[in-house]
């Protein structure tokens, strides 16, 4: 079953010899379920650890009813990313998308009694399950999918006509003057069928060989001694396509919360709602293996470099420039998809995803810090959030009263108030705002009323 829900394109398959003596490192990538996105995170997972381990070969164990188009795609320019041999093993089946991402490897090995094949495309069903694709548009999807599956046949050495027939019912394959398929079928092989030699000289159809297991298949390769490391997925792979799905969502939540809690007193529910989404968001990349830990390290910081402008060095500017550019940093290198080697700037393609979402939910976060600052402090739910959400925080009443007891007190700004700033009172440095005019740093100001938690002053 191959679903046609994505862009077409043929990606490059990097490939290396087949190493033959001394101590190798072989990784083993299980394909044992569907092609759907969750499947892409621990494709990548596995290809950037066998890349960082400089593995010499990458066995894909294919076990596969098939899947979307778009996501094989992706899967074969993963597997194209690793620089050494790469070897597909038909466990038991290899349908539809399966066969593609099989012609994407060097060698393709079959265990007795498996197929592959079956590769012609059908379309998602609205009430799930596929259905047929018919006319011009499954002309068109068939021709579009055999491009993709013949580049990456002719790229590893593969019999391109195999991987046309398997695709398309118009294609007849005969070799040697024996119809393999006839025209109106889809090609579906046997391990027996795919091993058959064709040609002069004489070739294999399709399979290297047919192996009875892994060991087989590693003894076949003269790689019986070598070191073998199994991905496994984690099962958490599910979660993060979800995560990173609502990736835009997240952010628009963690900015707004951080946002809340800057302008209310204290620690409290906004701040912890914020940094939530924001580990979420983070957690999310991390599953995908697009980001690692040493960007919520920059994150953290560019966060505390952040506060320190606001609340203890307000108006020198480069705390605060330099904690909101490690901020975005961050949040773009979080879903730029890096691989070991790669150069240390990312390309545009890789930036087009995490800048596209930052855009998407910077519009969001202007929206919606417009909407709460305008209809957050009219409900009974912000005195919640200001008193009993903040950890240690003073009540409203008694905030009333030191609001009061500051009318009429003189202070010296601490930094230029334009309308707002900060103010020293006594051994207290207050948010404060003018009344609409500037006022110079270290001018005296009075208390003359109060906007929300915000003390307003005038010139002295």
């Amino acid at each position: 079953m191959l679903m046609v829900l994505g862009g077409l394109s043929a990606p490059s398959v990097s490939v290396a010899a087949v190493p033959e003596t001394g101590s190798k490192k072989v990784y083993v990538l299980p394909i044992r379920e569907d092609i759907m996105p969750p499947l892409t995170y621990l494709v990548r997972r596995g290809v950037k650890e066998a890349m960082e381990a400089k593995a010499d070969v990458l066995v894909i164990d294919m076990e596969t009813n098939g899947g979307r188009v778009d996501v094989t795609e992706e899967i074969i320019g993963i597997i194209g990313k690793f620089p050494g041999q790469t070897v597909t093993f038909v466990n038991k089946k290899a349908f539809s998308a399966g066969a593609f991402i099989s012609f994407a490897t060097k060698k393709i090995y079959m265990a007795p009694q498996s197929v592959i094949g079956a590769a012609a495309p059908v379309m998602a069903s609205p009430t799930g399950g596929a259905q047929e694709i018919g006319g011009t548009m499954e002309l068109k999807a068939s021709s579009a999918i055999s491009a993709l599956v013949r580049a990456n046949a002719e790229k590893n050495g593969h019999n391109p006509a195999v991987a046309d027939a398997m695709v398309k019912k118009t294609s007849e394959l005969k070799l040697d003057n024996q119809v393999i398929n006839e025209k109106g079928q889809i090609l579906t092989l046997t391990d027996q069928e795919a091993a058959r030699n064709y040609g002069t000289p004489a070739r294999p159809l399709l399979s290297a060989g047919t192996v009875e297991n892994l060991e087989a298949l590693l003894k076949q390769l003269e790689l019986s001694a070598a070191q073998v490391k199994r991905v496994e997925p984690s099962g958490v792979e599910r979660l993060g396509t979800w995560i990173n799905t609502i990736a835009p969502i997240l952010l628009i939540i963690g900015i707004a919360g951080i946002y809340i809690e800057f302008k209310t007193p204290g620690f409290g529910l906004p701040g912890i709602v914020g940094v939530t989404a924001f580990a979420i968001y983070f957690f999310g990349g991390y599953i995908a293996g697009l980001t690692g830990l040493e960007w919520v390290a920059v994150f953290i910081v560019g966060l505390a470099l952040l506060a320190l402008e606001l609340f203890f060095f307000p108006g020198t500017l480069v705390l605060g420039l330099t904690g909101f550019s490690l901020i975005f940093l961050s949040l773009v290198m979080a879903l730029v998809d890096r691989y070991p080697g790669a150069p240390t700037l990312p390309t545009l393609p890789q930036l087009q995803l995490p800048l596209n979402q930052l855009a998407l939910a910077g519009i969001g976060s202007i929206v919606a810090i417009l909407l709460l600052s305008r209809w957050l402090p009219k409900t009974a739910l912000y005195p919640a959030l200001v008193s009993q959400g903040v950890s240690g925080a003073q009540t409203q009443q008694t905030i009333a009263d030191q609001q009061q007891k500051r009318l009429g007190q003189i202070g010296v700004t601490v930094s230029l108030l334009r309308p707002g700033g900060k103010a020293q009172f006594g051994d207290d440095i207050l948010d404060v705002v003018s009344e609409g005019n500037l006022i110079e740093k270290g001018c005296k100001v009075r208390v003359v009323g109060s906007s929300g938690h915000v003390a307003v002053v005038e010139a002295a």
